[in-house]
């Protein structure tokens, strides 16, 4: 016998933030594809791109710089990174500061790659968001700064009850 589903919250807070949920991340998806394709032609995926874009656009950067702007673990900077650096698109040097920390660089063929894919990259993403005119295009960036910006100061909500998959079977 099917279930009935459950109704959704009808209090208007929780019932429009879920809304704003879904349609955001919608949004996103359906822009980061369009972004996605246009890198993929290349042979690139968006990370990767990510990554020789920000050195492309601000110069040799730590790689702590780099993981932090492009949002992946330490882990994740540092197999990318190998891996454009295997390409020839990114070099390593030493921080003289400190002798633990290494600069990522782009190499004269990274260079090169960037300077050439980046204005088609940079149409398809204006493309992609010309649903929105340039004032309303302002608008959502304040409002997505604000919405961001206060998710990150609030603390984390801790699960008060053990997930259905981490319990025991009875019995044991």
């Amino acid at each position: 016998m099917p279930i009935d589903p459950a109704p959704l919250p009808s209090d208007p807070p929780t019932a429009t933030a879920l809304k704003l949920f879904v349609v955001l991340s919608r949004a996103q998806a359906a822009v980061a594809a369009h972004a996605e394709a246009s890198i993929a032609i290349h042979g690139l995926t968006i990370t990767e791109f990510a990554i020789l874009e920000a050195l492309y656009h601000k110069g040799p950067m730590l790689l702590g710089e780099v993981q932090r702007k492009i949002l992946v673990s330490s882990g994740g900077i540092t197999f990318l990174v190998d891996k454009l650096e295997r390409r020839g698109l990114v070099e390593r040097t030493r921080c003289e500061r400190d002798r633990r920390a290494r600069y990522a660089a782009l190499t004269d063929a990274g260079h090169a790659l960037v300077a050439r894919i980046f204005p088609a990259h940079a149409e398809a993403i204006r493309r992609a968001m010309s649903g929105l005119g340039l004032a309303d295009q302002r608008q959502a960036i304040a409002l997505l700064k604000t919405l961001g910006t206060e998710a990150v100061g609030l603390a984390p909500v801790v699960a008060t009850e053990t997930p259905e998959t981490e319990r025991s079977p009875a019995g044991d």
